[in-house]
């Protein structure tokens, strides 16, 4: 049977984590329960809450790296803006600075473990230096700090780096748990499940296999849009002065 990890902590995004989880359960509904999943943390059993209205989630058991199967590490929900302590760097630093990252690095060394990620929850394993070197997606407004920690910023919607596979915006955990389905079940459970939920997936999954194309495999995109006038220097020193990037790789580029 195949086991599937959903991680929480302190202020992780809803919508990250209870869309692959409902698209694991009816997967291992239509596939005779050959899947299992299940909320964990670093912790242990306990309510954790949200980042949204701070709404808490039950995680019935404690994050295992030895357990074959699926680890999915979700984003933070907060400020997006600014280093007070309901900030996205300030949430994300506060993941990274728990077991989290050790459970995760050791779960990266085991040969029968896939680490997932949706939205800003490549940044967590990213800020714990787990990345570097590695081709990976966040949410478009952490492209410049997922680059700034070694990781390669590739603009998908899902990244599939064999034993890493991350997801870019929020609602990308339909499309990336719906890939990880078709991956580990084959692609009749995946399309079961679309057609349960009424849903098709978006996008290329980008590997790093074929022919690349002219400028690059991992070419960012030049017509990422701005939020509101939203910079990458507003964002990035959210993250310095949480202490998971140094100021040395500020930059004060726009997106």
């Amino acid at each position: 049977m195949l086991t599937v990890q959903i991680v929480l902590f302190d202020g992780f995004d809803l919508l990250d984590a209870i869309a692959p989880y409902e698209v694991f359960c009816a997967a291992g509904m239509v596939a005779d329960h050959a899947l299992c999943v299940e909320f964990v943390t670093a912790e242990g059993p306990r309510l954790v809450p949200s980042g949204v209205n701070g709404l808490k989630i039950e995680a019935g058991g404690r994050l295992s790296p030895y357990r074959k199967g699926i680890i999915l590490v979700p984003g933070a929900s907060g400020e997006i803006e600014g280093d007070s302590p309901n900030s996205i760097p300030a949430i994300l630093a506060r993941a990274v600075n728990t077991e989290l990252t050790g459970i995760l690095k050791q779960a990266l060394g085991h040969p029968d473990i896939v680490v997932a990620t949706v939205c800003g929850g490549s940044l967590v394993l990213a800020m714990g230096g787990l990345l570097e070197g590695r081709p990976a997606v966040t949410n478009y407004l952490g492209m410049d700090v997922l680059g700034a920690t070694g990781a390669i910023p590739v603009p998908a919607r899902v990244v599939d780096d064999g034993n890493l596979v991350t997801g870019g915006g929020v609602t990308s955990g339909l499309d990336i748990a719906l890939h990880l389905v078709e991956r580990e079940l084959g692609p009749r459970i995946a399309h079961a499940v679309e057609q349960l939920f009424e849903f098709e997936r978006r996008g290329t999954v980008w590997r790093n296999i074929g022919i690349p194309p002219r400028k690059g495999s991992a070419v960012r995109d030049p017509n990422a849009a701005s939020l509101q006038g939203t910079s990458v220097n507003d964002i990035m020193t959210g993250f310095a002065k949480a202490d998971v990037l140094p100021a040395s790789k500020l930059t004060g580029k726009r997106i």
